[in-house]
């Protein structure tokens, strides 16, 4: 079976190799017909093979094993390559625009054959087809990097369209619409070079745990024998099935150490095996089954943090009785929450007045 990192090279590879061929047609035609349309799509054509270099270049870097220096692996460069790819795509749509603008403001005659409709018949043919074999392999191989490539063929094929219509109307109506239809074109690849950009550096920065993904983990670990909840999920992406997290659970007050042990490792594997996410670390939260006070302390609590707009949950609860203290974690949302703590234990003051408070303010990190 083909690796995940051979397929992407393949597909890479397949663009190089497709490109060179349009930027050595498109060139010679673009300079006979005096074209800006075909020259700038022969420039646009040469940036996908430099696209299609970094896709390579990449894909080899993000899967090199892991290192001392780097002992999460480098999957996290793919994201860099995009990055790449997506400024690319901005400075081609924005040269574009600018040449666009020149040729409106100082207009050329072009002289379009019969040859030149050929040449932009075939690239934009050769584009699609391009386009979506390298997002049916991105999208099969999970690669951002190509499916931002195949993005930008599927875009390129446009410019073709547009620089074919401007062509056909010259033929009909001796009229020169070239240049505008660039502009408009450009416009359109600029605006999807911004959001590729937006979109990697926000993978970059660390994005939240999708929402099916995080409660179906959740789901998976309360499932098992011996677990009351799953708690503060944390997952770190560093690359293309290099998912790490952490999660806390809840246990009750008379499972063993041994049982802990057990527990973990049953977690560890299933997590794994369903949704190719390593559990690195677990976090215990005991319940007392036994003692009602405990209990009854617990519902008082919950129900006056209810009254919060910004408190989504609480867990970890534990009354100490004595030591005459009570500990729980708040889960809040991403709001106003700089007072939250001064005024619970105020509140948490009226209840148990004989008691101090041990609080964590937790965030939302995963739904």
């Amino acid at each position: 079976m083909t690796s995940r990192s051979a397929k992407i090279t393949i597909a890479s590879f397949v663009g190089i190799f497709t490109n060179l061929l349009l930027v050595i047609f498109k060139a010679i035609v673009g300079y006979l017909s005096n074209s800006i349309a075909i020259m700038l799509d022969a420039v646009n054509n040469f940036s996908d093979m430099l696209s299609s270099l970094v896709t390579i270049v990449g894909i080899k870097y993000a899967s090199r094993a892991p290192d001392r220096n780097h002992p999460m692996g480098h999957g996290r460069f793919e994201y860099l390559g995009e990055s790449v790819i997506a400024i690319i795509i901005s400075y081609i749509g924005l040269t574009a625009l600018w040449e666009s603008i020149q040729k409106i403001i100082h207009p050329e005659e072009t002289n379009y054959t019969v040859a030149t409709v050929i040449v932009v018949v075939v690239a934009i043919i050769a584009k699609v087809l391009l386009g979506f074999y390298v997002k049916k392999v991105g999208k099969d191989t999970e690669s951002d990097m190509l499916k931002n490539s195949g993005q930008d063929a599927l875009f390129d094929s446009l410019i073709s369209a547009g620089t074919l219509v401007a062509i056909i109307v010259s033929f009909i109506w001796q009229i020169s619409i070239e240049p505008y239809l660039a502009a408009v074109i450009s416009v359109i690849i600029v605006r999807s070079g911004i959001k590729m950009i937006i979109d990697a550096f926000s993978t970059i920065l660390g994005e939240r745990i999708d929402h099916k993904t995080s409660v179906a983990i959740k789901r998976t670990i309360s499932e098992i024998d011996g677990v009351s909840g799953a708690y503060d999920l944390i997952v770190h992406d560093y690359g293309h099935d290099r998912a790490f997290a952490s999660v806390n659970i809840e246990v009750p007050s008379t499972i063993t150490a041994s049982e802990i042990d057990d527990l973990s490792r049953v977690i560890r594997k299933k997590v794994y095996s369903k949704h190719h996410v390593l559990i690195a670390s677990v976090g215990i939260y005991s319940i007392n089954t036994k003692d009602k006070e405990s209990r009854d302390a617990y519902h008082l609590v919950r129900d006056m943090l209810a009254k919060y707009e910004h408190v989504d949950s609480i867990h970890g609860f534990k009354l100490n009785k004595e030591e005459k203290e009570i500990s729980f974690d708040v889960v809040v949302t991403f709001g106003d929450t700089k007072n939250y703590y001064r005024r619970i234990v105020a509140d948490l003051k009226e209840l148990f007045p004989d008691y101090t408070f041990n609080i964590s303010i937790d965030f939302d990190f995963s739904d």
